[in-house]
């Protein structure tokens, strides 16, 4: 049996081993240290990942490599989402530390739970398998689960904890059934095998067909589409608002990956026959996620509800690109602008989502949590440089001119349009009116209401300065929104 064993290339996969490898030091240290050093791990962690990163740029060469035995692939969007993802964690650690350390919630296994849920999205950005994509998810969901119910004593946590368990658990259970049905179908769990099949048309049809809805299904669960969004609210309300904002951010770009391997890579089909079902699956998902994302934010008191709903609508656009890819004869350029609008966007709610709850660890301190619309009144006389950025991520979140967010929005309706969903676009066009009025809520409560807490900002130098960066960067790929768009064009006509 071991004479039959070929040991795979581990160079492609040496971002993923560095974390690993790392997380068993940070593990060592904080048993050392313990809690009267904690930043010690809290640093390790930073170090890793931003180790991570820099791997992951210096290993780029433009190639795409499969390795253990066809199941990891390293090509051009693995190695950008790899760095997008480790940057965007790195950025939540160092909003979220003085959150985490004043509420006595910064253990080791905070450090350690970050690092595997990190890791576990690597996996699935690299996945060339069906087998290695489940196995990326559920390292990621098990880590999040954990990461959800941090604060033992609060009784919010742990009932959000409970709700995503169980209902991430049956999405996994409709994943994984799924892919065993496309497994039947085909005759094999590699993406490029699956693609070829169905090129070919050697599967079973009806197999298939029913394999695609089950999958569809469980990527809907993970980018929180409606109807799968029922577990969002209440985890970014019960969770502390750094794991949300952790959940909120890094995710994403490991649930983009996800999509776009088991859809577009691996599900296409002869002419897109098979990716005609999955397009009108995603564009009622979509639509939906749009209206009752934007409307059901309205009526929130709360901001991290409020963004929670703003997350299910956001995704519904970035949905709403990724699906404007697949028209009978379309043009190739075409497909790649509608994927590569969808990343685009992504990127940008990322870079927002960070800023906005960067905002509401900044107002929060000790037994103080400021997750109120209330608490952001006056803000202006309070601070008027954060009051400033918190402008700037609102702005842009609702698509006003001219921040990332608009022309993100404007990219991924551009692409609707051009693959025909014209009707489709002008509802995602209302609806963004709509969810105008939620964002510029906030802003109005900034500056033109009484401050109803005079307690001064306490946020640390880091976290200042970080979350002016975000801002200046929201803005700033609002100015010149066609590097970031270029870059997003580029890595997925060299990874298609």
């Amino acid at each position: 049996m071991l004479n039959n064993f070929v040991m795979p290339d581990l160079y492609p996969a040496a971002p993923e081993i560095f974390l690993l490898l790392m997380s068993f030091l940070v593990i060592l240290v904080d048993l050392f240290f313990g809690a009267t050093h904690r930043w010690v791990s809290a640093m390790l962690t930073v170090v890793a990942l931003l180790g991570t990163a820099a791997i992951s740029l210096v290993t780029f060469d433009g190639q795409s490599v499969l390795t253990f035995s066809g199941m990891f692939i390293d090509d051009v969007l693995a190695d950008f989402l790899k760095i997008l993802t480790c940057l965007a964690v790195v950025m939540m650690l160092v909003y979220g530390r003085a959150y985490m350390a004043e509420r006595g919630l910064d253990k080791g296994e905070f450090y350690v739970l970050v690092m595997y849920a990190t890791l576990g999205m690597m996996v699935m950005i690299s996945a060339a398998s069906l087998l290695t994509i489940y196995l990326g998810l559920e390292l990621m969901s098990l880590s999040l689960y954990g990461l959800v119910a941090i604060d033992r004593d609060s009784t919010r946590a742990t009932e959000a904890a409970m709700k995503y368990f169980v209902l991430g658990a049956l999405a996994s259970g409709l994943l994984l059934y799924g892919m065993s049905m496309i497994y039947g179908a085909t005759g094999s769990l590699e993406i490029s095998t699956v693609a070829q099949a169905l090129y070919q048309g050697q599967m079973e049809p009806a197999l298939l067909m029913l394999g695609l809805v089950f999958v569809v299904c469980g990527i809907a669960f993970k980018l929180g589409l409606v109807p799968f969004h029922m577990w969002i609210p209440d985890v970014y309300h019960g969770a502390p608002t750094a794991v949300t904002m952790f959940i909120g951010s890094a995710p994403k770009f490991a649930a983009f990956a996800m999509a776009m391997r088991l859809l577009v890579y691996a599900l296409m089909g002869r002419d897109g026959e098979v990716a005609l079902q999955w397009q009108q699956m995603l564009l009622i998902m979509a639509v939906l996620s749009i209206g009752l994302g934007n409307l059901a934010a309205i009526a929130q008191t709360n901001i991290k509800r409020m963004l929670a709903y703003s997350a299910i609508s956001h995704m519904g656009y970035m949905v709403l690109g990724l699906m404007s890819g697949v028209v009978g004869q379309i043009e190739p350029f075409t497909a790649i602008n509608a994927y590569s609008s969808a990343l685009y966007y992504t990127v940008a709610y990322v870079l927002m989502s960070l800023g906005a709850f960067g905002t509401v660890l900044l107002l929060s301190r000790a037994g103080y949590e400021a997750e109120n619309l209330e608490d952001f009144k006056g803000l202006n006389k309070r601070s008027p440089w954060f009051a400033a950025m918190m402008l700037i991520f609102m702005f842009s979140m609702a698509g006003i001119p001219f921040f990332v967010g608009f022309f993100a929005k404007f990219a991924v309706l551009l692409a609707a349009i051009k693959a025909g969903y014209t009707p489709v676009a002008v509802i995602a066009v209302m609806f963004s009116l709509v969810g105008a009025f939620y964002y510029l809520r906030v802003v109005k409560l900034m500056y033109f209401d009484a401050p109803v807490d005079s307690a001064p900002i306490e946020g640390g130098l880091d976290l200042r300065l970080l979350l002016s960066l975000n801002g200046i960067a929201v803005a700033g790929f609002g100015l010149m929104p066609d590097s970031l768009m270029a870059l997003c064009t580029t890595t997925l006509m060299r990874s298609l």
